[in-house]
């Protein structure tokens, strides 16, 4: 408790708010700072950190929610093949919620006859599918570079220990590739990145060097309110100092060189390759699909997905809140429509959701 309150600490984060003012006076334009993490997102809202900041100074939100970033057409792609006869549909519990093209959810088809579980990890998956063997159990394999490596660890134990009825939707996605589409992205202008702790304990820090070679600061940040100000404060002085580079501000959670073995293991089970991302698009080699070795535990060999017309949600603007375009309250169905007992879209959603995170802190 007293490591945590060290970074609670009030006169910590007065004394790091105050020198954020004073860079601010040496800057002469907005400074816009992007988070990519469902977890900052959800800081910054609780400790009100975007409400302590100078008038030149913007915080927005970024693609940093795995399960908001998930596009339509694999939520419909999950309503399939949790629908099919014989299978236990297994997910995290913040998917279980998120509409697809026509309104309904796994949540809903769960209420209906299927049979969906919300599981911990992916690890859990192996109990289900050994207690379950006459049934295929379907995990869907959302999430970012954190979580991914535990898939791959699941799919290989399953390999080893001879378990045929188990498989993966293999959903995941990479962050270093979103975080190039946003820099490429003409109608934003980002100065700066806080860049995703979690992520970060496997990927390291050299996977953000294309933010440094676009002339944008990066730190690498905590989750407490001192880690999230002296974030920012370390950004605004590469801008001041126009010296960029990747800070790790986090350091008593991340390497320079992040954890190899991770890597290795996530590497062996998948491949780089497009996915389309909810408000960007399909990014190149942004997405982790399951190697030809593993192939038996990949669900889309397993079963026969139809062509889908996926559409967005009418009136939904989770795309452009993602971008970091416009902010929940510029949403025409913020806090009227879309609450989060009656999420229209998954940033309202998920907990680590923009709109989710604005709701109950704003």
């Amino acid at each position: 408790m007293k490591f945590i309150d060290e970074y609670r600490d009030p006169s910590l984060a007065k004394g790091l708010l105050d020198r954020i003012v004073k860079l601010s006076k040496q800057i002469n334009e907005t400074v816009t700072i992007m988070e990519v993490c469902g977890s900052h997102t959800y800081a910054i809202g609780r400790f009100g950190v975007r409400k302590m900041m100078p008038e030149n100074i913007r915080l927005v939100s970024g693609p940093g929610c795995p399960v908001c970033v998930t596009s339509i057409h694999d939520v419909d792609v999950a309503l399939h093949l949790a629908a099919q006869k014989n299978v236990i549909f297994a997910t995290f519990g913040d998917m279980l919620r998120v509409p697809g093209t026509h309104g309904n959810s796994l949540q809903k088809i769960r209420a209906a006859g299927a049979d969906i579980r919300v599981v911990a990890s992916a690890a859990d998956c192996i109990t289900l599918a050994e207690a379950n063997k006459n049934r295929e159990v379907i995990f869907m394999g959302i999430g970012f570079e954190t979580t991914t490596p535990t898939i791959a660890a699941t799919i290989m134990a399953c390999c080893k220990k001879g378990i045929p009825n188990f498989s993966v939707f293999s959903a995941p996605k990479l962050i270093p590739p979103a975080v190039k589409a946003l820099i490429e992205d003409p109608s934003l202008n980002i100065d700066g990145f806080l860049c995703p702790g979690h992520v970060s304990t496997i990927i390291g820090a050299n996977a953000y060097e294309i933010i440094v070679q676009a002339g944008r600061a990066a730190v690498i940040t905590g989750f407490e309110p001192v880690d999230i100000l002296e974030g920012i404060f370390m950004i605004l002085t590469q801008i001041v100092e126009d010296k960029k580079t990747v800070a790790i501000q986090y350091s008593r959670g991340v390497k320079p060189e992040g954890n190899p073995r991770a890597r290795e293991v996530m590497m062996s089970v998948f491949y780089p390759g497009p996915s389309e991302w909810r408000g960007l698009g399909i990014i190149p080699e942004s997405g982790l699909a399951i190697k030809e070795t593993y192939q038996a535990f990949d669900a889309l060999k397993k079963f026969t997905v139809p062509e889908t017309h996926s559409v967005e949600i009418k009136g939904c603007c989770c795309g452009n809140i993602l971008r970091g375009v416009i902010t929940p309250n510029e949403c025409p169905l913020f806090r009227r429509t879309c609450t989060p007992l009656n999420p229209v879209g998954p940033c309202m959603v998920s907990s680590e959701g923009t709109c989710a995170a604005y709701y109950k802190y704003h």
